[in-house]
C-alpha cells in the first residue's frame, strides 16, 4: 500500500511540477494527461473525501441521539 502511494505521488508530482518546464515535443508528454486533469482530479478527491467526513459525523451524531433517547426512557421506566 505504502509503495502504490509513493508512486502515485511521483506520478503526480512529475506531472503537476516538472512537465510545465519540458518542451512541448518531448516525448514525456504523452505519458501523462492534459495538465487541467490534475486539478480536476485533486478537486474530486477532496471534495469525495470531505463528503465521507461528514457523512460519518452526521451518522454518529444521529446514531448517538438515539442511543441516548434509548437510554433515557430506560431510565424513566426503571
Amino acid at each position: 500500500m505504502l509503495l502504490a502511494a509513493a508512486v502515485i505521488f511521483l506520478y503526480y508530482t512529475v506531472w503537476t511540477l516538472l512537465l510545465p518546464f519540458l518542451d512541448e515535443s518531448s516525448p514525456i508528454h504523452g505519458w501523462f494527461p492534459s495538465r487541467e486533469w490534475a486539478l480536476r482530479i485533486v478537486s474530486f478527491v477532496v471534495i469525495l473525501g470531505i463528503s465521507a467526513i461528514g457523512l460519518f459525523l452526521g451518522f454518529r451524531v444521529v446514531t448517538d441521539e438515539t442511543a441516548a433517547q434509548k437510554r433515557h426512557v430506560h431510565r424513566k421506566a426503571l
